[in-house]
């Protein structure tokens, strides 16, 4: 249902097209919550179909522009203060460090360092993009800018544990031999 969301809150300061759409879509929210060209073309129809878009203008090659409408900014509005957002909390990451017992010690801090380098590299793409819309006063730059720390803080975190954990492993010192699959 976020999609949904997302796209009335970019049409909720300025109208624009699929393709515009999509381009601001990519360098800010994509970081938050991903979506395809498809899934967002997708969602623009149902929106327009709910009443919560309305066509504006159309263009060559079937350009459309959309904006939002009064139904579509009361249910952002509705959304923003008066609906809990699902707090996610499985972690794929998270769940194989459970069973790291079943590999060795060295397949473990490998498997560890390899989740602190990840988090890195998306610590390092955070930063650069924090880089560029510092000094940008738009709206959805100031305010994507907060959640934008909070990725920057959750980054550094996973790295910080990444190190911590794999360190634990190494201190725990040699484990009983582990069975590989099919022994």
């Amino acid at each position: 249902m976020s999609l949904r969301h997302a796209v009335l809150g970019l049409l909720a300061d300025r109208s624009g097209s699929g393709y515009d759409l999509l381009r601001t879509f990519q360098s800010s929210l994509a970081n938050v919550w991903p979506a395809t060209q498809s899934q967002l073309y997708t969602e623009l129809n149902r929106l327009a179909d709910a009443g919560l878009v309305a066509v504006t203008a159309e263009g060559p090659r079937g350009r459309k522009e959309y904006a939002i409408t009064d139904a579509g900014r009361t249910e952002l509005h509705h959304w923003l203060l008066e609906v809990e957002p699902e707090r996610q909390r499985r972690s794929e990451s998270l769940l194989r460090v459970f069973f790291l017992d079943q590999v060795t010690p060295e397949q473990g801090r490998t498997y560890l360092e390899r989740e602190g380098r990840a988090a890195a590299a998306a610590h390092q793409g955070m930063r650069e993009l924090a880089e560029r819309i510092d000094a940008d006063p738009d709206p959805l730059a100031v305010y994507g800018r907060l959640a934008l720390e909070w990725g920057l803080r959750f980054t550094r975190m996973q790295q910080e544990w990444a190190q911590w954990a794999a360190e634990q492993i190494t201190e725990r010192g040699p484990q009983p031999q582990v069975r590989p699959p099919g022994h």
